[in-house]
Order: structure tokens, then sequence, then C-alpha cells
């Protein structure tokens, strides 16, 4: 605030630099941006001096008169002090632009006298007469030399502005105001001599360049094209004023130059045709409203900033002159006006309520001109960006209301928040009514809208100063996150109760449940940080069981608030702030957590599934663990996930543990089928070679055949020479050797679900049908890799070498030596649980090639009835294999069982021609009254090949003599069937 000092006519230029630098940086420190922007070849300074200019010109009143009341006259060639009587009339000013209304119709009170202080225009200034002259009087200010003294004009200044009005007018005393150029004809009429140094004058002379350049170029009133031949001419005058003072003589080309310019530029019209009765040079936006505004300012006295002139009705009137030359009316002017006094308000630090008051007071005639809905464009500029600058310094502090007004509550404080918003609600109403967004309650919804920010804002804080940084990731840091929320809690409850206390009872004027508002708002600021807590935690701990309780309380705390808030008000709007309240749900949040836990974990299980099938290569781990490493990884998983669910401390988790089992064994289920997803035995099977008779060799070729070498005789006596002493080498091809990896596999798989359903206790959920599906999975993959085993890997021992060619000469005992060798390796590479289960089906392969050899053997085998005895033989020598295959992994009595069929099989043998063609006779016409049967080609149909072999199907007495070697059986054949010899 400005001292309380005596003030001479003569104020020097010092101290009136030092007043604007005070005022400069008040206005700094407000954090208050000019709403209307800048001009920016104009600083604060030059604009004030531009405005006093204008001013001084529109409020000329005679070339040479006396003064009234002085005693004397003005000196002679100047022209006097604008209403140089006004001080005569005291404090009185009718009509006006303030309506008539003096300092109490808006609001102000009366200025507080100190001892020695006097109303500006009660004090009085020396006559020009030199002191200790006789005839010495003093008398009172006029308005205009208030004015001046406010607007920090030098006597220098003055003096010469009034001599170039002077000098301006004579002879054009009718001319008015807004007719003359005032920067051009100051160029005009002032000399280099009247300066203090050329220096001085070429700056003084550029200035006025630059505002003209502003008011007809950067800023004009109507549009311009700035390519039009004034603007250039003008650009060339001003780029040399720029080096070097112009010449301004009646001769000068530079000054004939910029007069033309100036004239073209300012006499023009918007309308074409239309007579043009003013100039327009200062009437552009914001040039103009920068200027008015600066005259504006002059009403607060510069001794006690906060304090509006006693004489500011004779002021505004003054400056009303003004008008026709900066473009301004009424309702600028009350914008304009408003904005001056809330400026004045924050810059003096909030400390004068009555300038908030005036302000407000002014806003009211505001609202009513902008309800006329002008379509100025230059006064709805002037108009949004006066009451937005306005509002928007109010909202910032409003919007963190706590901060700004917190730690200094009550008394003043508590009135400065009253006025803020006051004005902010006033100045957003009429922004939101001239948009078109002003129905229904404005100022209750934007209160609403303070309270939730600045309850935000204090939030953070809190928060903040717990973590001591902004970060919100809680569970990072180093302390105990539980005790932060828990602190927390308490925290926001405290300042719920200070809210409550001190804030709601200002606010409850325009919303009827502020403390209900608050404390919704409060629950889910903590919600928020809550919910980010429990995003992080993975199971449920003591600590969180506290944190929750922590929120429980604050939640019954934050309810009762804003259930009673809302009780006490008939406002619908209060009661539905009550449903925005959303419950923390502790149980609900537990019931989530379990299941965000359990999606996770699944989730894993899943992520590991998918890897699986795109690099599982099926290569044992280790020899100690020969199991494929996905299956071992989706089980270490599933044994964590059940650890840790069991030692989760909350009653819900029963509720979640079936769905926990069922994520799990969908799991298990899609593993175990990828692993089983192997193929079939039948992709291994060789072909049913077509059904032929056996043809009865030549004496010759009897003899060729004795002769030929074996073949499965000759891979070992072509590799070795020795070849009773060669000891074969397994056949195990890789890719069995990966079934047995994946049968490893499935066992290591049903084995740990076993534990984890034994792990599950008493629970009703179980992994039944993972321990099924593993269980039905072993045996299938067991059936398929003996197969290809047999099938495929020792096919040239057994299926395509045993009785090629002959009985007697290709016997199974290399077949059983090779096969001895594959079990034993076999044994080796896989786990014990699968051992039996593979050897098994290796028997069953094995016995199926056997038959398979007897039954569908091709045109190289053929059997005599004789050829029984060595049959059954191999056969018993293979059933004995097996037997003694390991410690018992095959018991007797399941190798009796499995080669019963077998054994029966090779019993057909044994029997007549005669005895078998009965026997067919028997079965084909008990399969014929059945409906089977299929047309060979002859009037009898061809039994159905089913590849079960049994002693009672006919297909399998018709194999046995179509491989039988007499001519009764190829006689039958051909009479019957009209099967082919074979080649």
């Amino acid at each position: 605030m400005m001292g309380r000092h005596q003030r001479s006519r003569s104020a020097s230029a010092s101290s009136t630099a030092t007043r604007s630098d005070i005022t400069e940086l008040d206005f700094a420190a407000a954090d208050l941006d000019c709403p209307f922007g800048s001009v920016d070849a104009l600083g604060p300074v030059e604009l004030r001096e531009t405005a006093y200019e204008i001013f001084f010109m529109s409020c000329r009143s005679s070339v040479a008169a006396p003064s009234r009341g002085s005693g004397g006259g003005a000196a002679e060639g100047e022209v006097s002090s604008p209403m140089a009587g006004a001080g005569a009339r005291g404090g009185a000013a009718g009509g006006g632009v303030m309506g008539g209304r003096d300092k109490k119709a808006l609001g102000l009170r009366s200025r507080r006298l100190s001892s020695g202080a006097q109303p500006m225009m009660a004090r009085t200034l020396s006559q020009t007469s030199a002191p200790g002259s006789p005839g010495r009087s003093r008398r009172p200010m006029t308005s205009a030399e208030i004015m001046r003294q406010q607007m920090r004009v030098t006597d220098q200044s003055d003096a010469r502005l009034r001599r170039t009005l002077m000098r301006t007018v004579v002879g054009q005393v009718g001319r008015r105001p807004e007719t003359i150029v005032l920067p051009l004809e100051l160029l005009r009429q002032l000399k280099p001599a009247e300066f203090t140094d050329a220096e001085e004058y070429h700056q003084w002379q550029f200035r006025q360049v630059k505002l003209l350049e502003a008011g007809l170029i950067l800023h004009p009133s109507l549009p311009l094209d700035r390519l039009h031949s004034a603007v250039l001419r003008f650009r060339e005058v001003m780029r040399a004023t720029e080096i070097r003072a112009m010449d301004t003589g009646k001769n000068s080309e530079v000054m004939r130059a910029l007069t033309s310019a100036v004239h073209a530029l300012s006499w023009r019209s918007g309308i074409a045709s239309a007579a043009v009765e003013a100039c327009h040079w200062a009437d552009g936006y914001p040039l103009n409203v920068l200027l008015y505004c600066s005259l504006l300012q002059t009403i607060f006295d510069l001794r006690e900033s906060t304090v509006v002139l006693d004489e500011v009705d004779e002021l505004l009137e003054l400056i009303k002159k003004t008008w026709p030359t900066l473009g301004i009316n009424r309702a600028v002017h009350d914008a304009c006006l408003a904005w001056v006094f809330f400026r004045q308000y924050v810059i003096t630090g909030q400390a004068e309520p009555d300038l908030a008051a005036a302000a407000l007071a002014v806003l009211v005639d505001v609202a009513a001109d902008a309800t006329q809905g002008s379509r100025d464009p230059v006064y709805a500029r002037v108009l949004l960006s006066a009451l937005g600058g306005m509002q928007a310094w109010s909202e910032k502090r409003l919007l963190d209301y706590h901060d700004s007004y917190g730690k200094c509550i009550g008394g003043a404080a508590t009135e400065g928040m009253e006025i803020l918003l006051s004005l902010a609600l006033a100045t957003g109403k009429i922004i939101a009514d001239r948009e078109g967004a002003g129905d229904g309650n404005f100022a209750g919804d934007r209160v609403d809208y303070y309270i939730r920010c600045s309850m935000k804002s204090a939030f953070t804080k809190i928060l903040e100063n717990g973590l001591g940084e902004t970060d919100s990731v809680i569970i990072d840091r180093d302390n105990d996150p539980a005790s932060v929320l828990m602190q927390l809690a308490s925290d926001t409850e405290q300042l719920a109760m200070f809210e409550r206390r001190n804030f709601s009872p200002v606010l409850r004027r325009w919303h009827p449940a502020p403390v209900a508002v608050a404390a919704v708002t409060l629950h889910g600021c903590f919600g928020v940080v809550l919910r980010q807590y429990l995003a992080k935690v993975a199971v449920l701990t003591e600590e969180l069981v506290r944190v929750l309780h922590s929120g429980s309380r604050l939640e019954k705390a934050l309810a009762q608030m804003t259930a009673e808030d809302a009780a006490d008000c008939d406002d619908g709007r209060a009661k539905a702030v009550v449903g925005d309240m959303e419950p923390f749900e502790v149980e609900s949040v537990v019931m989530g957590l379990l299941k965000a836990w359990m999606d996770d974990k699944l989730g894993l299980a899943t992520d590991c599934l998918l890897r699986a099938r795109d690099t599982e290569s099926w290569i044992p781990k280790s020899k100690e663990e020969p199991f494929a490493g996905s299956g071992m990884e989706l089980m270490k998983l599933a044994r964590f996930t059940l650890e840790e669910f069991s030692e989760i401390p909350a009653s819900a988790k029963e509720e979640v543990v079936q769905d926990l089992v069922d994520g799990l064994e969908a799991i298990f289920q899609d593993y175990i089928s990828f692993v089983a997803s192997c193929g079939s035995k039948h992709s291994y099977l060789p072909p049913l070679p077509p059904l032929t008779r056996c043809n009865q060799d030549s004496g010759f070729f009897r003899l060729w055949k004795k002769a030929a070498l074996p073949t499965c005789h000759a891979p070992e006596g072509s590799r070795r020479g020795g070849g009773s002493h060669h000891i074969p080498q397994p056949s195990i091809s890789r890719g069995t050797q990966r079934l047995y990896v994946r049968l490893n596999t499935l066992h290591y798989v049903l084995s740990h679900v076993q534990a984890l359903d034994a792990s599950l206790g008493s629970s009703s959920a179980h992994l039944d049908r993972t321990r099924a599906e593993a269980t039905s999975s072993i045996s299938a993959v067991a059936e398929v890799a003996a197969h290809r085993l047999i099938f495929l890997d020792s096919r040239h021992s057994l299926y395509q070498g045993l009785y090629a060619r002959g009985v007697g000469d290709a016997r199974i005992r290399p077949a059983l030596r090779l096969l001895k060798q594959n079990l034993s390796f076999l044994v080796s590479v896989l786990a014990d649980r699968a051992q039996p289960v593979a050897v098994r089906e290796v028997m069953r392969a094995s016995f199926e090639a056997f038959l398979m050899v007897l039954l569908a053997g091709g045109n190289e085998r053929s059997f005599a009835r004789a050829d029984h005895a060595a049959v059954e033989e191999d056969f018993r020598s293979l059933k004995r294999a097996f037997c003694t295959c390991g410690e018992g992994l095959v018991p007797e009595d399941v190798v009796a069982r499995e080669a019963g069929t077998a054994e029966a099989v090779v019993d057909l043998m044994a029997r007549s021609t005669e005895c078998l063609i009965d026997a067919f006779s028997v079965a084909a016409c008990e399969a014929a009254a059945a409906g089977e049967g299929d047309s060979g080609g002859g009037t009898t149909p061809l039994p159905p090949t089913t590849r079960k072999w049994e002693p009672a199907d006919p297909n399998t007495i018709l194999r046995v003599l179509c491989h039988r070697d007499d001519e009764a059986a190829n006689q039958f054949l051909k009479r019957t069937f009209q099967l082919a010899r074979r080649r």
C-alpha cells in the first residue's frame, strides 16, 4: 500500500517512475495477466502518456481563456487546463458515465481522513507566479489537474501538450477531437528545441510513429490490407525515423509522405460510399481498451492504493469525453471499469473488500448490457476477455481454496474467499448466459465443482506428505505401505472435519449440502488410492486386512457426515449427492482380490501352455528327469499356486476354490490333450494285402527257394562276419523316443495332479476329470509308441522278416534278440511308473504283428500244417520275452491273458484243411445270419475284415486257408471265391 504524503503539482520524473515500478511489481506478484493482451510496440508507461494526451485533447475547454475563480488568466498562447472551474462543484456531478452514482452507490465508503490528509480537490496548488511575489494565493485543484497528477505527467510534458493543441485549434475552434490524429499533430507542432536534447526528441518522435503504427496498421478498427499502398509508404517513413529523427518542417517530403499515409489510413469507412465523420487511429482493439483502462486507473489514490478518490464521478465524467476517439461505448466502459476495480483489489493484496464490492456493483450493469445481446465483435471480445480474466484468476484460487485460505482461516481470509466466490460466480454466470449455457443452478454447480477440486487437491497434498513424493506407487516405497494407508485414512477423516467446521458455512450460501459433497469427494479419493494399493498386492495379508478395516472406518465416518448434511436440506440435489458415494465394499474387494490373484495365476499357467505348444521339442530335461520341461514347469506353477492359496487368511476363499480348481483342470486337460496329440496306431499299421490262394510250387522252384538266403538273415550276415555272435543295437528311432518322453510327461503330470488333489484336503473340489484324462491319454500314447516301435522301427526283423520264404529258414530268434534290446533300452529311458504300461503295449503290438505275419503276410509267406509246431514254439518264445522283461513289468497272468487270442489263432494252423473249411462254413453262416458279408465277385460273399483276429471269425479262418499251402485249400478258394493265384 502506498504511503500517505502531500503531492505537489510538479512531481518529479523519478518519483513517477518509482510509483510506476511499484505498481507493476504488485501487478506481477499478484499473478494477474492483462486479459486484453498487449501492444508490442508500446509499454505501460507509453500507453499511459498516450492516454493522457488523448484525454487532454478530448477535454480542452478554450483557448487563452482565464480560469474561473483563479483571479488571473492563462499564459498567453497556451491552452488552459480543461474543466478549470470544476473544483467549485465539489463532489457533485450530474448525469455522466456513472449515471450520477457516487462512491456510496458503488459500495465504497468515504475516505477515512487521517490527520493532515485532505480530499484531492481540497488540496491547493500555487499559481504560476513566482514565490514571494505579491498577490500570491492558493486555489483548489481542478479535476483535470487531479488527472494529470494521477497519471504522473510532468509539467514539461503537460506544457508541450497544451502548446501543441493551442497551435492546432487556432482558427478551428469548432473542430471535434475525434477528427484530429493527435500523434500527427504533435509531430507537426513540436520541435527539437522543446526537448532536453536531440536524443530525447528522437525517442519521443519514434514513440509517436509507433503509436500510429499500432493504431492504424497493427490494430486497426476496420479491416486493412497490409499491402495497401499507404501502409507501404508508412513503413518506409517508420524505418527512416527509427534511424534518425525526421524533419517535420512544412517543406519536408518525409512529413508529407507520413501525412498522406496517415490520412489515407485513418479516414476510412467500413461502408462503401458512406460519409466519414471521424478518423480512426486509436479505436482498434486492444489498443483502445488498453488506453482506456490506463485512464480508468486514475480513480485510485496514488498515496493509498486501496482508496478510490472522492472525485471519482468528476474524473469519470471527463474520461467519458475520450469515447469518440477511442471507440468506447457504455457497455465497453462498464466491462473495463469492472476489470479495473477487480485488478486493483487483486494487486493491493485483496486488503480492501470495498474494491471487490465496487466490481460486483459494476457487474450488475455489465450483466444488463450482456443480456441485450450486442453483436459488436469488439464489445464481445472486451466482455469475454475482462470477465474471463476475472473468473480465471478467482477460480484458480477457489479450485484449491484449502491452499489459498486454509492456513489463515477465519476473519479476513473467510471474507476474502466469500468475495472471490461472488466474483467468480457473477462473471461466470454472465459468460454462461451469453453463450446460452447458464440454465439451471449455475452457482450451485460451480461451487460443487470448486469443492470437489479443492478437496482432491488437499487430499493429494496429504498423500504426498505421507509418501514423501508425488509418485502414487505406494507398494514400492521403503516404508510400510499398510501404515501409510492407515495414516492416510486418519488424515482424510481430519480433513473432512476441518472442511465442515471452517469452509462449509461459507459455501452453504450457494450450495445446499457442501459437507456432503466434500465427504463424497474424499471418499472417492481414498478409494482410488486404496484400489491402487490393492492392484499391487497379490494375496491377502494381515497388513492388508488392517488397511481394509481402516478404510471401512473412514467410510462409515464420511457416510455419516454425508447423511447428516443431506438430511438438513430439502433440496433433491443434496440427497442425490449421497448416491454418488460408491462403497468400498470390503468383502467384495477381498473377493475381487482373490479372483484377480486367481486370474493372474491361471494366466501364468495358460502362458506356460501356450509356450509349450510353440516351443516344446520333447527332449528330456535330464536322464534323472526324463520329462518334458513344459510339464515340469506347469506342475511347479500349479503347486505354488495351491500353496499360496492355502496361506490366504480369508474365509471368502472357500467360495472361489472351485473356480480355481476348474481353471487349473481346464489348463491341465488342454496340456494333456496337447501331449497326447501324437496320432494313432493306425498310422503305423501296414495295409492288408489282397486275399489270394497259395500257388503250388514246382520242384525246380522249391529247390531254388531253399537255396535263397532268408530275408531276415541277410542284414546280419552282410554286416558282420560272425552273425551268430552279433548283438543287434536297439532300433528305437528318435521319433519313438520322443513319444516315450510324452509318456513320461503324462505320468509326471498324473502323479503331481494326484498330489495336488490330496493337498485340497476336505474341500469338495477335486481334479477327478484331469486324472481320468491323464490315465486315458497314457494308454493312448503308449499304444501309439508301441505300434511305431514294432511296425516302423522293428519292421525289418519282425513283420517283414519273420517266416519270409519259409518257416524253417526265418524263425523268430533274430527278431527276439532285437526286441529284447529295444525293451532294455525302453526301460532305461522310461520313468518307473511308465514302464509297465509301455511294455504291455509293446507286447500287444508284438502279438498283433505276429498274427499279421500269419494272416496277412502277403505273397512271400505260406504255411503247411506241419509248420504249426515251429510257429507255436516261436510264439512261446515271444511270450517268454515279455515275462522275463524287467522285474515283473508284465505279470505272467497278464501275458497269458493277452496271448490267449493269438494262441487260439495259432492253433488253427494245426487243423486239417477240411476241418478249417468246415469251421469257416459254420462261421460264415453265422455271420450271414447276422447280416455281415461282402461280395467278392462270386456267389459266396467274402467275410468282412475287422482286424480283430479270432479263431471263430470267418475272415480269420479264411486267411489261414489263404496261407495254407495245399491243394484242398487252393481248390476251395478257387471254387468258392474265385480268388486269384499268387504270382
